[in-house]
């Protein structure tokens, strides 16, 4: 198949002033990468030939950024000016585009729109053009009929008797080579040719793509909400660009995005803001909803941009694994988070007693305002968006990592030794035991999840390894037992305001070995700690917990005994992670989780190779992985 590929970059983007100003619509960042990068490396997996670009505004800085990128060899660039317009610039590629069929694509579109499956389409239905099309209330202007075919362009008054119904051009279209003698000479738009082309008798098709993500970055605060979009669908909350190296002392919640060559003030307070390259914060200044860039501020309107959710009025936060919903509300004059659980959710009458118990022995969690068992709904104090995982994203000193992690350390120690003491006030709690039997869970977890589900090995000897994980569930199993998180790691630990750490999502706690919480947060796959550092923060607990915890008294040889339980727990605890990322990404469709999977596997080697005489079938395996 002859394809050939013209991308539309040569408007003003006037919408976007003052953006555009400094910044020409194509190279616009999304998360570190322009998005007229994302639009060549979609359209570079077809079979093309070539790929022509028009260029007018800025076209200095659109030509630089080709020459130096990885498809500079594989780009005619077709410069304007005047500016031609959308049919003007095809006709003034004419001798490039006219020898196959071409793809036309905005350099202003983001979208997961199949594009080959557009290109056959167009092919089969032997249009002389086909659009992309789907339903988008606010942009549906192009009339078309039960067939898909185009009948009229305009709004609902305007519509032919024909058509069956109105849709909104993507900005991606296919056209054959013959559709170019319907354009004029010199500045001409592509609908006054698509209108001719119908009036002749020809026949416009549309592919509706309608539930395809689409984002025109157009306007300010459509191009925040395609990157809010993007950091959503990646799992984060902050995007932090690699050559920014200062922003330790930055106070930042919400959405934040640092694009290279911003400059922050220290304690500067920024929350759901965008820095743009070359952006420069004013140390007196509070950032809230905004685009900051190069001497410019776009508020912006928190319901536009962040996604305000209509069914409950509320702004919908989180982007964890959980199938609860958490939502930002006003509660009582004062933000809160609203927790909604599905009917039959077991975890829901526990997270409400857990908290009870956990306050009154002033645990680290956050208030509960009130609650509504009916509506399976609850009302916690906000701690914000910054979790520990977050922090991290920025570039800080590793004596700053060291003490945010022995801070959180003594919020482990609390649940080590307060919790524990008084536990037996909290039925629910103290009869929650992390025992043999869900220990096997988690290792037939990883092996259904993960070793079968992800990397679809099907495991020879079953009965061999599971006699190894019968084993190693035995000894977790005889370990001393307090109470634990369970899922103590950087998402589930909140940093508010001076930098004071808070615990999240822990109605999973149950009686367990205390060496599991541990090793879920200083060897934790979302954040890879320095070994020496590890190492003095495990000292840390260490010599913290022997004095306070009655399950381990005083001496040596109970620092040996501990020490001893911290590999069976890293064992158990890295294959539950594993299958989480498996069950999470295949299963609950987020493919985010599966970015993790790396480091998880590579802490599991570890864990293997050291026990690999103890687990010779589990090491095998793993290794394979």
């Amino acid at each position: 198949m002859n394809l050939s590929i013209f991308i539309l970059a040569a408007g003003l983007g006037e919408r976007l002033r003052p953006i555009t100003n400094h910044i020409p619509k194509p190279l616009l960042p999304i998360l570190g990468k322009p998005v007229l990068e994302s639009i060549l490396e979609k359209v570079s997996s077809l079979p093309i030939n070539n790929i022509g670009i028009n260029l007018h505004h800025k076209k200095k800085a659109i030509e630089n950024w080709i020459k130096q990128s990885a498809f500079s060899k594989n780009i005619d660039l077709f410069p304007e000016d005047p500016i031609l317009g959308t049919g003007g610039a095809l006709k003034n590629a004419e001798a490039f585009l006219k020898n196959s069929t071409f793809l036309v694509h905005n350099s202003d579109i983001i979208s997961d729109i199949d594009l080959e499956q557009l290109i056959t389409f167009h092919l089969s239905a032997k249009n002389l053009v086909t659009l992309a099309v789907h339903n988008y209330p606010e942009f549906n202007n192009l009339a078309i009929d039960k067939k898909g075919s185009l009948k009229g362009i305009g709004k609902a008054h305007d519509m032919p008797s024909v058509a069956a119904k109105l849709v909104a051009f993507t900005g991606i279209a296919v056209y054959s080579p013959d559709f170019l003698k319907f354009l004029p000479a010199g500045i001409s738009n592509v609908v006054d040719a698509w209108l001719k082309v119908m009036r002749e008798g020809y026949k416009i098709g549309t592919l509706d793509v309608s539930g395809c993500y689409w984002s025109d970055i157009g306007t300010p605060a459509s191009y925040a909400k395609a990157i809010i979009d993007e950091l959503r669908k990646n799992g984060e909350m902050v995007y932090i660009h690699p050559a920014v190296k200062k922003c330790k002392h930055i106070e930042m919640d919400g959405y934040v995005v640092i694009e290279k060559e911003s400059i922050i003030n220290k304690g500067v307070p920024i929350r759901n803001c965008i820095m743009l390259p070359g952006s420069h914060t004013k140390s007196d200044s509070h950032y809230k909803s905004c685009i900051l860039g190069p001497g410019f501020k776009i508020d912006l309107s928190k319901s536009e941009v962040l996604g305000f959710s209509r069914d409950v009025d509320a702004l919908h936060i989180g982007t964890g694994g959980s199938d609860r919903k958490y939502y930002r509300v006003n509660r009582f004059g004062k933000s809160a988070v609203l927790m909604k659980c599905a009917a039959g959710d077991k975890d829901f009458q526990r997270h409400i007693e857990y908290t009870r118990f956990f306050q009154r022995h002033s645990m680290p969690v956050p208030e509960l305002i009130d609650v509504e068992p009916a509506k399976m709904c609850a009302f916690f104090e906000d701690l914000g968006d910054l979790s520990l995982y977050s922090y991290l994203k920025c570039p800080r000193e590793q004596k700053q990592i060291e003490n945010i992690y022995k801070h959180v350390i003594e919020l482990l120690l609390l649940i080590h030794t307060l919790a524990t003491e008084h536990v037996s006030e909290c039925p629910l709690l103290y009869k929650r035991v992390f025992d043999y039997e869900h220990l096997r869970w988690e290792t037939g977890y990883f092996i259904e999840r993960f070793v079968e589900g992800i990397r679809n090995i099907k495991v020879k000897n079953l009965s061999v390894l599971n006699d190894e994980f019968h084993r190693l569930a035995v000894k977790v199993d005889a370990f001393p037992k307090s109470v634990i998180h369970r899922d103590f790691q950087s998402q589930n630990i909140m940093i508010i305001k001076g930098g004071i750490p808070r615990i999240l999502d822990y109605q999973g706690a149950r009686m367990g070995p205390p060496a599991y919480d541990l090793v879920s947060i200083l060897w934790d796959p979302y954040y890879r700690l320095k070994d020496d550092m590890r190492e003095r923060l495990l000292d840390y607990y260490i010599h913290k917990i022997i004095p306070r915890n009655p399950l381990f008294g005083k001496g040596r040889i109970l620092e040996k005994e501990f020490r001893e339980t911290l590999l069976p727990c890293q064992l158990q605890r890295h294959m539950q992670a594993l299958g989480a990322y498996g069950f999470l990404s295949k299963i609950k469709g987020k493919k985010y989780f599966m970015k993790y999977v790396p480091e998880g596997l590579r802490l599991l080697k570890e864990d293997v190779f050291l026990s690999r005489v103890e687990y010779p079938k589990l090491y095998d395996l793993t290794m394979r992985l």
